[in-house]
């Protein structure tokens, strides 16, 4: 069943509100990367507070400086969101190559730091400027894993976690989002040619079919199981002695 996104809007950004009374601040950070998540997560919270500030943090990637960038400033502009900017290319690079002189790192370990140091730029400014952080995954990411954990997997609070990808691509064409950020390819941008797809082998709408209707067939399944549970530590607390 459809949602009502007139309510969703309003139940939401109340929720935002929320978070924030009960934490005492009165303002929000997020990653304004120029995609479909951090777009609703950007909109949601500047509806429900003036003092919100979207970063753009490039880090390493072409796509980084091109497209992303200009989606995410076409988001900022329309919506009047803070928008700034943390170039974090040059400290993906002493990060590496100081991690690299202690071991071999992986191509999916060189690929986490991105998010990482991102999560790290937002909680300086968060600190700093008594914020809160947004965090912008999805549902559909978040049962396959497909997040960096202590990375995008972070943050304070998240509006759209319930949101399938198929509900995000809604939401943001009932808000009058611009056309570029919903018809893009989902990507996290982490490396030039990098899409979602691409690494997950399977489709969005496929895992959304499921989600939503429990309808898919035996290797669909199969390929979202596998992924649900090798990554079943990223949605867990951290093991300790008192709960192990």
């Amino acid at each position: 069943m459809r949602r009502d996104y007139r309510l969703e809007t309003a139940r939401r950004v109340k929720f935002i509100s929320d978070v924030l009374d009960a934490a005492c601040v009165n303002g929000i950070v997020y990653g304004n990367s120029g995609g479909k998540d951090s777009a609703l997560v950007g909109i949601l919270c500047k509806l429900a507070c003036g003092d919100t500030v979207g970063l753009m943090m490039p880090c390493g990637s072409k796509q980084n400086y091109e497209t992303d960038k200009t989606d995410a400033e076409a988001i900022a502009a329309q919506f009047d969101i803070a928008a700034r900017v943390v170039d974090l290319s040059d400290v993906k690079t002493a990060l590496a190559n100081a991690a690299g002189k202690a071991a071999q790192l992986t191509d999916s370990a060189a690929a986490n730091i991105a998010p990482r140091l991102r999560m790290a730029a937002l909680y300086a400014v968060a600190t700093s400027e008594h914020r809160l952080v947004a965090g912008t995954g999805n549902r559909s990411e978040g049962y396959l894993g497909y997040f960096t954990k202590w990375g995008d997997g972070a943050y304070d609070f998240n509006p759209i976690a319930d949101l399938t990808v198929t509900e995000i691509y809604e939401f943001l064409r009932f808000l009058g989002a611009p056309d570029s950020v919903i018809s893009k390819a989902p990507s996290a941008g982490l490396f030039d040619g990098q899409t979602d797809v691409g690494e997950l082998g399977i489709a969005y709408k496929s895992v959304d079919e499921f989600l939503l209707g429990g309808n898919a067939d035996e290797q669909t399944k199969a390929v979202m199981e596998r992924l649900h549970q090798a990554s079943e530590h990223k949605r867990s607390l951290p093991i300790t002695y008192e709960n192990f």
